[in-house]
């Protein structure tokens, strides 16, 4: 059996990879192996459940309850609500643990089971490793030690976590956003009651799309990965700029006045340059991976901010942050985790505290980007090579060094293997994007003919 868990907690098409079975198996499982790591402390252990919209996650939320209650843990249940929520509640609720069901931007068919341990951390690989091992032993025959009477988890609705999450965000705020003109783009998802109404009450007005979930329209041509749409609206209604979110909400991409996208790596300026005025940005210091664009480097270097870069992927951004101390850091994508208020990529509260910068400084979204200039990238994906000898080909580090020799200073390449698939990445940085194509393809057909 492959790895069920990856970057990001179990994911797969609900009732065909992810199916009740298996999601009730894994929160049996989880409360097993985390009551053996010692993480429930001799005490009832408790569970923060909650869930995205998808249709989906009303048959694997009963499933996943039904393993924790019966494994002893009791359970509240949340409801809908942004990913950065439910961690946050596992968090300051003292729970033990919290479970969210969502696939995030994937399409609806799709979703999945992540947990978070006490204070709302993501779990570390070996807890992972382990609560798989334990579910596939228990899944070929293995009998589980139930509880039963006094001893099996007590359910109910804990409808108080809205209004707790809301109140969060407004509390960490550094300034009001009254005379601001919003959209909020919350496609169809998690966050299309939160969002709304934590901007709204930190003072800004708003216009809404994408925030009438059905349970069958989440990320349907909507939110972050489909940025058109809100385009469109913060033309049409002379908005200050545009927030869009993921169907979990734990990211943030933006849209300026003049329709113009405004990416993670410019977020990450943005709010560095802020929290390091506001004198929160510990060491002077930015976390990012190393798909952030080089343009953001630069600016970094040129406002005297130190860049440190990150395997891809939010949980190694954190994990740097965590190790060092770090205040902020995030994604290209647009997972912002700004440390100090949330344990995860936060999407509502990475749009609120970037509106509070564009209301504090009176500048436009626009202006407060251009901080950094993003160069030309180039994306190639080379399949059906060996990924493994990447590391190793001298005909690949002959290639690579002389794009490296073309590019100077002022271009970047990257070669990655993909974690999931039989291929290779090939990214290319230059001030000239006709330069990153061609030097992006010459790597591409040295890429074939080393590892082909």
């Amino acid at each position: 059996m492959g790895r069920l868990f990856g970057t990001d907690g179990v994911r797969g098409v609900a009732n065909a990879d992810l199916t009740a079975e298996m999601a009730l198996g894994l929160s049996v499982a989880a409360a097993h192996v985390l009551a053996e790591a010692g993480t429930f402390e001799g005490h009832r252990p408790v569970a923060v459940v909650g869930r995205d919209p998808r249709a989906s996650g009303e048959f694997l939320e009963a499933a996943v309850v039904a393993g924790l209650a019966s494994a002893g843990v009791d359970v509240l249940k949340v409801g809908v609500l942004p990913t950065p929520a439910v961690a946050y509640l596992t968090g300051v609720l003292g729970a033990d643990l919290g479970v969210m069901l969502s696939a995030s931007h994937n399409a609806m068919p799709d979703n999945g089971v992540k947990f978070f341990a006490r204070g709302g951390h993501k779990l570390a690989d070996d807890l992972e490793d382990r609560i798989e091992s334990v579910y596939e032993e228990h899944r070929t025959g293995a009998p589980w030690d139930r509880p039963t009477g006094s001893g099996v988890g007590r359910v109910r609705s804990y409808s108080e976590g809205f209004d707790r999450y809301v109140a969060h965000l407004i509390a960490v705020l550094p300034n009001r956003l009254d005379g601001l003109k919003i959209v909020l783009d919350e496609a169809h998802g998690a966050a299309a009651r939160v969002s709304p109404e934590a901007f709204t009450r930190a003072g800004a007005e708003i216009v809404t799309i994408g925030a009438e979930p059905d349970g069958l329209n989440i990320n349907d041509g909507c939110g972050s990965t489909h940025l058109d749409k809100l385009k469109a609206a913060v033309l049409e209604h002379g908005a200050d700029f545009g927030v869009a979110h993921d169907g979990d909400a734990d990211r943030c991409l933006a849209v300026d006045h003049t329709g113009e996208e405004i990416d993670g790596d410019q977020i990450l300026a943005v709010l560095a340059l802020s929290m390091r005025e506001r004198g929160v940005l510990r060491s002077d210091t930015v976390v990012a991976t190393v798909m952030s664009n080089l343009g953001f480097k630069l600016a970094m270097e040129r406002e005297g901010i130190q860049l440190v870069r990150a395997a891809v992927g939010d949980r190694y951004v954190l994990e740097e942050m965590k190790q060092h101390g770090y205040a902020l850091g995030g994604e290209q994508s647009g997972h912002v985790i700004i440390l100090d208020h949330a344990t995860t990529g936060d999407g509502t509260l990475t749009g609120l505290m970037l509106a509070a910068r564009v209301a504090q400084s009176g500048r436009s979204l626009r202006e407060l980007a251009s901080v950094m200039e993003r160069l030309p990238q180039v994306l190639i994906n080379v399949p059906d090579v060996d990924r493994s000898r990447v590391g190793d080909s001298a005909e690949l580090a002959a290639a690579v060094g002389e794009a490296e020799r073309e590019l100077g200073s002022t271009g970047r390449v990257l070669l990655r293997p993909s974690g999931t698939e039989p291929l290779v990445r090939v990214m290319v940085e230059a001030a000239d994007i006709d330069q990153a194509r061609a030097v992006a393809g010459r790597l591409a057909d040295a890429v074939k003919s080393a590892l082909g």
